[in-house]
């Protein structure tokens, strides 16, 4: 069944091949080693048997690298080499029975798939109640051709009825056994038609009891199971759609000629002018030409206080533009900025295959042969037994509709989806699914120093032996540079200003001017120095080559690393620092820290050997770091998280991204993992219970088809909402502190809550 929306691009079926393959390629977008990536819309997924058949149909393409299909979003991403011809993307979906959309049909008006089914709620139950009320009289003892009149009457309300909101299940079946293949909405559709044709038969032979009450009823009742799944889907997606909210529509483009034109988002490339007016969002990354403004930069750093932004700085898509028309030049595609990003990183939440998720595939998967099987074997049984076939009937359709995967397929993906959103309300972005399960597991946390557990400053070291007047004049030329060694000695001298004349900088190796006849240099001592042997300070103040002081510095721990450490403490991770910095700096850090365990002048080998020492010892470790030599050790680490500010190596290979300078992220990203652990395996046990007890009683006829309709819609609900209790927890501020608001994520003990 279609459901495309009015103005959803659709993949056309009466296109040509390479009229496919083009709309493919120019859909797709490239990764880099060869490897485009796809994403299209499958509105027709519906349960773990579904995500099976799609990811294995795509899987056996030539060329294609990796299939996942994503549950809660309806989206499937293919990854395929870009060296060969296009992969058959949309005919291979095609011949599985699902039709494929390069936009969401959902969001060209509104949710279209929501209204449809309360479209159909409002038929079915229509008809239901209409032949309820024809139903009393049957069975008050109306006479056999008053009876008959009665049945027909209800078997033309049905009749449209069913075929009407049974489209719903029947279309989506039939797509599934085109493609020889079953899905849950094949024994559904299967119960509706028996039950229907069992009415039919004995409406037309002058039975005494016809069931289109209950055909009518069953199909009312099993779309409102849907309609409440879907709802309570989208709310646990209402992270993601938040995004896609605060992505532009298109952006007014400056030509060189002076003139403006308004293009579509899609179509907005690097170097474009671009005017951004008050009350507008930034549409793509890039950099502010002219104006000044202020902007609204909560999505990324979580701040509600406005930054200035002036000629030269950083804009991010999907921040708001407050107070003045800024112009400027787009640094990236709207694919490639940071708002698709975030985007493609929550919707990936769901779509890593970690070992809970593999369970789950594996036993969707049998499931719907195993439902056909135990209806016909209880009709076989039941027929043998009492020779009834009415009963019969109706015990297997009560089996077909209560044995149903959507519960145990739900399991694990639906938590995944919530706690992505919950950790991305606080500012951390989730790779996968995977990531979420290993780093709950993780017993042990390795820091990086420099950019993780230190502010992206120094401080200049307590020097009492510096001359104030050197130390004025060093202010007075550091105040000239932005480098981090410069803003520290600037910061830490008042006056000097105007002492020297023009100040050169030599990037590498540090600042110049003349004082008088003098040449003056701050920086590297073998630079500033004619002979630097024994100095062992990282800047130096020099006159005519000659030493006139010398500067260290110290790392400034963030405000909140000792409080994280120790939160990460009291869950039972230990922590340990490994840093290639001087192992002075590291050691002071470390007690700074209450650190027990560190070492400086790890080389990245260094670090990788380590982490292999802890494996060894049956530890699973965390490592948190921010550098391209942390790069190697984040990969290779059971878990790993790096801050927004990593180099775009380290964050790659990070499973984890926080966005705020708040290193409170570790433990929140830890907690929050090790609860959605848990209700996963709470999910677990609701679905398998609800089956051991729903399976057998429907199938000793104690179950009527009705009854298996709201069980097997209820048991779908109980495992979202115990998905959703993951929200009831502890919110974290922007300052990475928590609120306790609830038992499912509380602040350690000992850690400020807000």
């Amino acid at each position: 069944m279609s459901c495309c929306a009015p103005g959803a691009e659709a993949i056309a079926a009466t296109a040509t091949d390479e009229q496919r393959a083009e709309e493919i390629r120019l859909a797709s977008r490239p990764l880099g080693n060869g490897l485009m990536q796809t994403s299209l819309a499958v509105p027709d997924l519906h349960c773990g048997a579904c995500l099976r058949t799609v990811e294995t149909a795509l899987g056996r393409l030539d060329g294609v690298e990796l299939a996942r299909a994503n549950l809660s979003a309806r989206r499937v991403t293919v990854q395929w080499r870009a060296d060969g011809e296009v992969p058959q993307i949309a005919q291979a979906l095609e011949r599985a029975g699902y039709a494929a959309h390069l936009n969401d049909p959902d969001r060209a008006d509104g949710d279209e798939a929501l209204k449809r089914l309360i479209r159909a709620i409002a038929v079915a139950g229509f008809a239901a109640a209409n032949i309820m009320l024809l139903s009393v009289s049957v069975w008050s003892g109306a006479d056999a051709a008053t009876r008959d009149l009665f049945h027909w009457i209800s078997a033309l309300i049905a009749l449209p009825a069913v075929a009407y909101s049974g489209r719903i299940f029947f279309g989506s079946a039939w797509q599934a056994l085109r493609a020889r293949s079953l899905n849950m909405d094949v024994p559904i559709a299967l119960a509706i038609l028996l039950a229907f044709a069992m009415s039919l038969y004995e409406t037309a032979n002058h039975g005494e009891h016809a069931y289109f009450d209950a055909a009518t009823t069953l199909m009312f009742f099993l779309l409102i199971g849907r309609a409440l799944d879907h709802v309570m889907r989208e709310k646990a997606r209402s992270a993601v759609t938040g995004l896609a909210r605060m992505s532009a529509r298109g952006a007014v483009v400056l030509r060189d000629d002076g003139s403006r034109d308004y293009v579509g988002i899609s179509d907005v490339r690097p170097g474009m002018r671009i005017i951004v007016a008050a009350g507008e969002r930034i549409p793509v990354d890039g950099r502010v030409e002219t104006g000044r403004s202020e902007i609204d930069c909560s999505i990324v750093t979580g701040e509600s206080a406005p930054e200035a932004i002036a000629p030269g700085g950083a804009v991010r898509a999907g921040t708001l533009n407050l107070t003045g028309a800024v112009t400027m030049v787009a640094e990236a595609t709207a694919d490639d900025s940071f708002l698709a990003e975030m985007r493609r990183l929550m919707e990936a939440a769901e779509g890593g295959r970690a070992r809970y998720r593999r369970i789950a595939d594996r036993a969707a998967e049998i499931y719907a042969p195993a439902v056909h099987l135990a209806a016909a074997a209880s009709f076989l049984a039941w027929y043998a037994i009492s020779g009834d076939l009415h009963h019969s009937v109706y015990t297997a359709i009560a089996v077909l509709i209560i044995t149903c995967p959507c519960a145990l397929g739900l399991a694990v993906p639906v938590v995944q989806v919530v706690a992505a959103r919950r950790l991305f309300e606080s500012g951390i972005m989730v790779k996968d699914g995977a990531a979420l399960e290993r780093i709950a597991e993780c017993d042990h946390v390795v820091f990086d120093k420099t950019g993780t557990l230190t502010a992206d400053r120094v401080a200049l070291a307590d020097r009492g032996d510096i001359d104030a007047d050197a130390m004025a004049l060093a202010a007075a030329m550091a105040s000239q540079s932005r480098h981090p060694y410069s803003r520290a000695i600037a910061a830490a001298a008042e006056g000097g200003e105007g002492r020297v004349g023009d100040v050169t900088e030599h990037p590498g190796f540090g600042l110049e001017a003349r004082e008088g006849e003098n040449l003056i240099r701050l920086g590297r001592p073998d630079w500033a120095l004619d002979d630097a042997t024994g100095i062992d300070d990282p800047v130096v103040l020099s006159s005519n080559g000659r030493l006139v002081a010398g500067f260290d510095f110290t790392s400034v721990p963030r405000a909140d690393a000792g409080a994280a450490i120790a939160a990460l403490r009291q869950m039972g991770l230990e922590a340990e620092i490994l840093s290639g910095d001087r192992p002075a700096t590291v050691r002071a850090l470390a007690e700074t820290l209450g650190v027990a365990r560190f070492a400086g002048g790890v080389l990245p080998d260094g670090k990788l050997e380590r982490l292999a020492v802890l494996g060894g010892e049956g530890h699973k470790a965390l490592m948190v770091g921010d550098g391209i030599n942390d790069a190697p050790a984040l990969a290779a680490a059971h878990a790993s998280m790096a801050p927004a500010g990593a180099a775009d190596i380290g964050r790659q290979a990070a499973g984890f991204v926080f966005l705020r300078d708040s290193l409170m992220a570790v433990p929140l990203a830890v907690r929050t993992a090790r609860n959605a652990s848990r209700l996963v395996r709470q999910n677990f046990a609701l679905a398998i219970a609800y089956n051991i007890v729903a399976v057998p009683a429907a199938a000793l006829g104690y179950v009527t088809p009705l009854v298996a309709a709201l069980a097997m819609s209820a048991s779908s609900i109980v495992v979202i909402a115990n998905a959703l209790r993951l929200n009831s927890g502890a919110k974290a501020s922007p300052a990475g502190k928590t609120a306790d608001t609830g038992p499912a994520i509380s602040p350690p003990a000992g850690v400020p809550a807000e």
